[in-house]
Parts: C-alpha cells; structure tokens; sequence
C-alpha cells in the first residue's frame, strides 16, 4: 500500500493544519513580556565603589534602591498606555507596555548610612562608600 502525500484537504482548515500550532507558538513567544535586565558598570576606587545603571524611559519615582545584608538592589517599573484616536474619539489601535526591572550587587564593607544615588537622563549613578579599615594593634596573649 503506497502512502499518498496530498495536501490535507479539510473544509475547516485552508492549508496544513500544523501550520495553525506552528503559528500559534511563534506569536506566544514573540508577545511574551521581555525579561530584561539593567546594564551596568561597577567601578571600584580607592574609598567607594561606583554603580552606573542603564534605566532609559523610567521615572525616578518608579526606582527604588535598597541595600540589605550586603546586597545593592535596584528595581524598576515603568507601564505605558498608547492610543491613537481619529477625529471622533474612537480608539483605533491601543497598546500597553509593562517593564519590570530588577537586578541585585553583592557588596562587603560598604558604610550603609553614607550611600549616595542620583538619577538623570535614564542613567542611575550610586555610590558605595567603603568603611574605614580599622587598624588592629598587635598586643602579646599571656598563656595561662
């Protein structure tokens, strides 16, 4: 018995139906939230570390620093609504966007109490100021 390769000819279907789920799995994955991740340059100098973030279109008021057990966190959130109307007000194509950043930088020795940031331009820049070292003295242990 010889296998006939027609194509599949159904009444609901125009083409392969296989197409349908091949379709289907590129349009999830290309509409699917971007998982991005902020970019960054850390500098260490001589009395501080240096963090210059990447955080282009967020609004300072959607950022938020945290630093906890030795940790530098940075978020951020940004949504956007877009609507274009015609000339009676009628939503022809409307999309929304929603970006939820987050990235984490272990640190030791940094003095909590003098970090500072500034945010300008969609560029975050913290500061990490180092503790001072302590200088032990050597002393003599008696043995009893």
């Amino acid at each position: 018995m010889a296998f006939d390769k027609k194509p599949y000819n159904n009444p609901f279907f125009e083409g392969d139906p296989t197409e349908l789920f091949r379709d289907f799995g590129r349009q999830f994955f290309e509409n699917f939230p971007e998982t991005s991740s902020i970019k960054s340059d850390v500098r260490e100098l001589d009395h501080a570390f240096t963090i210059e973030a990447e955080l282009p279109g967020f609004k300072k008021e959607n950022i938020s620093l945290q630093f906890e057990n030795d940790t530098l966190t940075i978020e951020g959130q940004q949504s956007n609504d877009n609507k274009e109307q015609d000339e009676d007000g009628r939503i022809l194509h409307q999309e929304r966007t929603f970006s939820d950043v987050k990235r984490q930088y272990p640190f030791e020795n940094i003095d909590e109490t003098a970090i500072k940031a500034s945010f300008e331009n969609g560029i975050l820049n913290v500061t990490l100021p180092k503790k001072e070292q302590e200088e032990h003295s050597a002393s003599n242990i008696q043995i009893d």
